[in-house]
């Protein structure tokens, strides 16, 4: 209830409310101030609300009072129950463990004030388990209540736990969960055989390695704890048979390790033992973790084939035997009791097995075509034996004939057959080793003796020393050889081996003079390397030839640029501006070629209208005379040049090897001096030329022209 000291009770006071849940949880009566709540609340989802509280004045809607703020906090009722929040739980525990050992601790969760009465004060019990476990009513701690709790007896164990708050009181809600507690195992059980006595029964025929038979002790424990290794006491027929075990099905199986003969011996009997291989020394009071079962064997007879005496035969025959003769014999037998003859014969593979042949009843071996022991050295083949009362009863047996040697080869010298000696060898110098190769089987203790034939031994070059241990040495003689003289030695060899008969053969050897070192290193061995300089090696030779390549590539290039120069270029400069010398790339044909140039142009202005095209220079493109205004004649050699300049200047197609238009005015001041008598100071009366005469022939033609143009125009122009 809210309440102002302004508010008379008359209705001039308004009351406000806003803030958390005003209108929506909270309303206020504006005229009495009263707070109503209009909908239930939850402390779990909301604990307290802050509001805020004004007196306003009805009339004027103006505050009486400051707003005031106030909280609203909701109190709490055992409105929720306990709640196991990881439910339900997976625990283990080992069998065999004592009371009050530790499974598990549960928690449950109650979502009322902690801090208002007992609401949330949670008590747990057992409500499903007992007498088998136990738990802390406070903290929620189950434990094992019975000792020796036996995991082969019940290994699974579902436990009820409750939680109740209110302290456990009456009228407390409760919440439970389930526990499933397994029991572990732990080896407390040896294994154990279910019975004393085994009995197998095996034929004869048995191979060696295969299985026999399987026993199988019992353990109830389980995984590695149940794990038996299985053995054999040492004892009467233990060393024929060996146990190992089945991981899968932890049985013993009991293997062949040696062949069972039903004649020899019909029965036999041993002890097996079986025992843990982890073993728990918390149990070892309990006894030994072994068991111990005897097994008897007997063995079934069987009919079996023919047994060789021997696992394999071996023979020797000499080469070049003659067909039919006997070189050994094979034995077989039928050990059953009924004894039934044998019969033999060769295991056709291949053509070898032709070479022999065997008594069908006396199994001898013997030659049925000639041997060579250089062709085939050794023959291996099989012998079948079978029985007369049941031919599918057959056995095998290796034979390995070894082909003695006749010397009949004689010895050869190995490689190389060819060696070869330097220039500056001296005199006993061993240029090589060599040895012999016999193609006839060697016996132990040959030897090779090694000579030279009788025509070598009086030359003097070569001689051979044989150090009489199936080697010898090719010694030179002489001091020093030459290449030019004779390049190559022939030696002959003669090598004989200590067989009988004795066998020699004569083999040539070829010794080639070579250029060496002071070291007696092999420089050169070829025939054209005789002519070359001595002291040039191939590299320097080969440098030189590439220095005089390169200088011819020089010299082609340099005059094939010379000759490219002249083709391409007409002119190295313009055209020299002179009266009447014109420059040219081309030697010209001297005082007497008027051809190049007409002089006469300049002389007699009429000769330009004829427009003749320049001798001397392929014109590129025909062109048309260009029209011009005739001139009149004594105009004076100035105007006319700079009339024909002025219209090749502004003439687009005025072609640029034009004799006129090339030339200008040449001004004063020339270093030279003009030879022209056009801008002279003086007239071409007061001209005297008679001074070209003095300068000789070259200049004959200008001084004729000159003196032949003073003659011919008495009147001088000015």
């Amino acid at each position: 209830k809210l309440h102002s000291d302004l508010d008379k009770g008359v209705g001039t006071v308004k009351y406000t409310l806003s803030g958390d849940g005003a209108g929506t949880v909270f309303t206020i009566d504006e005229t009495t101030g009263d707070i109503h709540a209009i909908r239930s609340l939850d402390r779990e989802e909301k604990p307290f609300y802050t509001l805020r509280a004004q007196a306003v004045d009805v009339d004027t809607k103006k505050p009486l009072e400051p707003e005031s703020e106030f909280i609203i906090k909701v109190q709490d009722i055992n409105d929720n129950e306990p709640k196991f929040l990881d439910g339900p739980y997976v625990a283990s525990v080992p069998e065999m463990s004592p009371v009050g050992a530790y499974v598990l601790q549960v928690k449950a969760t109650d979502a009322d004030d902690p801090t208002y009465g007992n609401s949330a004060r949670v008590v747990y019990s057992i409500l499903q388990g007992q007498p088998y476990f136990s738990i802390d009513p406070k903290t929620g701690v189950i434990r094992t209540a019975l000792p020796n709790m036996d995991r082969e007896v019940k290994e699974q164990y579902q436990v009820l736990i409750q939680a109740k708050d209110m302290g456990g009181q009456l009228g407390g809600l409760a919440g439970t969960t389930t526990v499933n507690i397994t029991l572990t195992d732990v080896n407390d059980n040896p294994p154990r055989f279910p019975k004393s006595i085994f009995h197998l029964k095996v034929p004869e025929s048995s191979l060696v390695g295969s299985a026999i038979g399987r026993i199988r002790a019992v353990d109830p424990d389980f995984g590695q704890n149940a794990e038996i290794e299985y053995n054999i006491v040492p004892g009467d027929g233990g060393n024929l048979f060996d146990i190992t075990t089945d991981e899968n099905t932890q049985e013993g199986v009991i293997k062949l390790k040696k062949p069972l003969d039903f004649e020899t011996k019909k029965a036999y009997t041993f002890k097996v033992e079986a025992s843990n291989l982890h073993l728990d020394h918390r149990f070892h009071s309990v006894g030994p973790f072994k068991d111990t079962a005897t097994v008897k064997i007997n063995v079934l007879d069987m009919d079996e084939p023919p047994v060789f005496s021997k696992p394999t035969y071996t023979m020797e025959v000499y080469e070049d035997t003659p067909v039919g003769t006997i070189i050994g014999a094979v034995t077989a037998q039928d050990l059953d009791a009924g004894s039934s003859s044998v019969r033999y014969f060769i295991d056709w593979k291949n053509d070898v097995d032709n070479y022999f042949t065997i008594d069908a009843t006396e199994g001898t071996v013997a030659t049925n075509e000639l041997l060579d022991r250089e062709s085939t050295a050794q023959y291996n083949f099989s012998i079948i034996a079978s029985k007369v009362s049941n031919p599918l009863l057959t056995s095998k047996v290796n034979v390995i004939i070894n082909v003695l040697d006749v010397n009949e080869f004689p010895p050869e010298i190995s490689v190389p057959y060819e060696t070869s000696v330097c220039e500056n060898a001296k005199p006993g110098q061993v240029i090589q080793t060599v040895t012999a190769a016999d193609k006839d089987l060697s016996p132990a203790g040959q030897r090779f003796s090694f000579r030279l034939s009788a025509e070598a031994s009086n030359k003097p070059n070569f001689t051979v020393h044989d150090y009489r241990n199936n080697t010898a040495g090719i010694e030179t003689r002489r001091n020093g050889y030459n290449r030019r003289q004779q390049e190559l030695y022939f030696l002959p060899v003669v090598i004989e081996d200590s067989s009988y008969p004795v066998q020699s053969s004569t083999n040539t050897m070829t010794i080639r003079v070579c250029r060496c070192d002071s070291d007696g290193t092999i420089l050169s061995c070829n025939v054209e390397a005789i002519f070359l300089p001595v002291g040039l090696s191939t590299g320097a030779l080969i440098a030189i030839l590439l220095c005089i390549v390169i200088l011819l590539v020089i010299v082609v290039l340099y005059v094939a640029l010379r000759r490219q120069k002249k083709k391409d270029t007409l002119m190295t400069s313009k055209e020299d501006i002179r009266d009447n010398v014109i420059h040219y790339d081309d030697e010209g044909g001297g005082e007497e070629d008027t051809q190049a140039f007409d002089i006469g142009a300049l002389r007699n202005p009429k000769v330009i209208e004829d427009n003749k095209v320049r001798r001397d220079i392929k014109p590129d493109t025909l062109r048309f005379p260009r029209q011009r205004p005739p001139v009149e004649d004594n105009t004076d050699i100035r105007d006319f040049i700079n009339q024909r300049l002025q219209e090749n200047d502004v003439d687009p197609t005025a072609p640029p090897y034009d004799s006129l238009a090339t030339y200008a005015y040449e001004g004063n001041g020339s270093v030279a001096e003009s030879l022209s008598s056009i801008d002279s100071l003086t007239t071409e009366a007061d001209q005297d030329y008679d001074y070209l005469n003095d300068w000789g022939p070259r200049f004959k033609i200008l001084a004729d022209m000159f003196g032949e143009e003073e003659s011919y125009n008495p009147d001088k122009v000015t």
